[in-house]
């Protein structure tokens, strides 16, 4: 007997518990990915130690996978419809497992880098594949606690990661941290063979020829992410010409982009092939405050990701396994929070628990400035607790209630544009966060090569943190703009 394949198929073959089933193959996926995003900040002073690197080099680990993740995001629509759910999201498995053995494998810091590339590409293509399940597979009553259940799986890997990665870095070495990726990728293909549709969505073909990618888009939009990533990473050196230079070929591509797209956009009005951004996503009020706030608070998110870990080892002389148990209760009430969140989220306005979880999680960036080297562990665990309760109100709801107005059509678009804008705030947020750190630092008259911390380093940490709560408060701004179109600015 041939085994289901199609939507429709699955759908009939495994009944009304199918949803749930697809919701499960695709969360172990974005487990692997999340995982392989935000473990590797454990490992990186161990890793600078090894390959001898300064901390502006170093850093290029977690931004090279930001810049290939936010590349590949726009890419995802036109995969799914060319390619269908499953061949899309198992290819973009074999590349993030493939990447994860490289990397741990790796005695070169250049291949150590192009592994993190290769899964940064892989992590784009998946993230926004969920979003796009729950819209469609889930009837608008379920999206919230279909979202919260997603969310929960999903933040449980890089909740325990971090805790089991600083014992790996301890007992084995930085190495290890690659290959916790490994058994997540190896279910998640099982899974996808079973589980996850061949098709397309909105298609019932398994592999519908589509049109042909949008490649100028695609090179002006890594154009500009590399120029405005690298002008951000010359800048911690000081104000020069070449990063001024990089600044501003930033601002043209990305400036080219958006013509560029707009130009399409009317083509594809009169029958030609279709933008990687559909910028009439925008004329959708819901969309367009939720792509503000996704952006900033993606450089919140991202940025305070990468500084907390160098802040509890070079600011508060904590062992990585240290950082790793002071993130683990945080994670596992951030898994609990999301569940009710995510009921609430069926119940409620969108923009009142995201702008009650922006508020939490600037609180607690707020009081990591009353920490230092003589407090107890305990008020770390605390202020870390809070700002993963504020993530819990806030993950359940900004996709979906951003993108329920939208016509069915729009979703992967929507799912992608939102994701791409989310991405590029964090790798943005990771990139100011090192910059106004160094800054800082030597405004103090401190570097994080000295071996040992002082009051100087911690001010200069505490001013960092400063810029994360005040990108928080300018989240809550327009998070209380989220609310739905009028019913006549609604696609039919």
């Amino acid at each position: 007997m041939t085994r289901p394949a199609t939507l429709s198929e699955l759908q009939a073959h495994y009944g009304p518990r199918y949803r749930w089933l697809l919701l499960l193959s695709v969360m172990v996926g974005a487990m692997a990915a999340m995982m392989s995003s935000t473990i590797i900040n454990v490992a990186v002073p161990a890793m600078s130690q090894h390959f001898v690197l300064g901390q502006e080099r170093a850093q290029w680990v977690a931004s090279g996978f930001m810049i290939a993740m936010t590349a590949s995001l726009l890419t995802t629509p036109w995969l799914l419809a060319r390619h269908g759910y499953r061949r899309t999201y198992a290819g973009a498995m074999w590349i993030l497992l493939a990447g994860s053995v490289v990397g741990g494998l790796a005695n070169d810091f250049t291949l150590v880098l192009a592994a993190r590339v290769a899964e940064g590409l892989a992590a784009g293509v998946v993230q926004p594949i969920p979003a796009i399940i729950i819209l469609r597979v889930f009837g608008p009553h379920e999206q919230g606690r279909a979202s919260g259940i997603f969310g929960m799986g999903v933040v449980l890997a890089p909740a325990i990661g971090p805790s089991v990665g600083g014992l790996l870095v301890d007992w084995f070495g930085w190495r290890s941290i690659f290959f916790m990726a490994v058994p997540f990728c190896l279910v998640s293909l099982w899974m996808a063979q079973r589980f996850v549709p061949t098709t397309a969505p909105g298609n019932t073909s398994a592999a519908r020829p589509g049109g042909k990618l949008d490649w100028p888009g695609l090179l002006l939009a890594c154009a500009g992410t590399l120029c405005l990533l690298n002008g951000l990473v010359q800048l911690q050196a000081g104000p020069s010409a070449p990063a001024m230079l990089l600044l501003a070929g930033a601002v043209f591509a990305l400036t080219g982009f958006v013509a560029w797209q707009k130009r399409l956009g009317r083509v594809m009005a009169q029958g030609g092939d279709a933008p990687l951004m559909n910028l009439t996503l925008y004329d959708h009020r819901a969309f367009a405050m939720g792509s503000i706030v996704a952006f900033i608070y993606g450089m919140a998110l991202f940025g305070s990701t990468y500084l907390l870990p160098v802040y509890m080892q070079r600011g508060l002389a904590l062992s990585a396994s240290h950082v790793g148990t002071i993130f683990l209760p945080a994670g596992l009430v951030l898994a609990a929070t999301m569940p009710v969140a995510g009921r609430l989220a069926d119940r409620h306005p969108t923009h009142q628990l995201v702008s009650i979880g922006l508020a939490l999680l600037a609180l607690s960036f707020i009081l990591m400035r009353t920490v230092d080297p003589t407090s107890s562990l305990w008020m770390l665990v605390a202020w870390a607790i809070l700002g993963r309760i504020g993530l819990g109100f806030i993950l359940p709801s900004l996709n979906s209630g951003s993108m329920r107005g939208l016509h069915k059509d729009l979703i992967p678009q929507g799912s992608s544009a939102i994701n791409f804008l989310r991405t590029l705030g964090g790798a943005v947020g990771v990139s100011v966060c090192g910059i106004v750190l160094e800054w800082r630092l030597a405004a103090h008259g401190d570097s994080l090569s000295n071996p040992t911390s002082s009051p100087a380093r911690l001010a200069a940490f505490n001013e960092s943190f400063a810029l994360l709560a005040t990108l928080c408060a300018l989240a809550l701004v327009a998070a209380w703009q989220l609310r739905p179109d009028p019913p006549h600015g609604k696609a039919g």
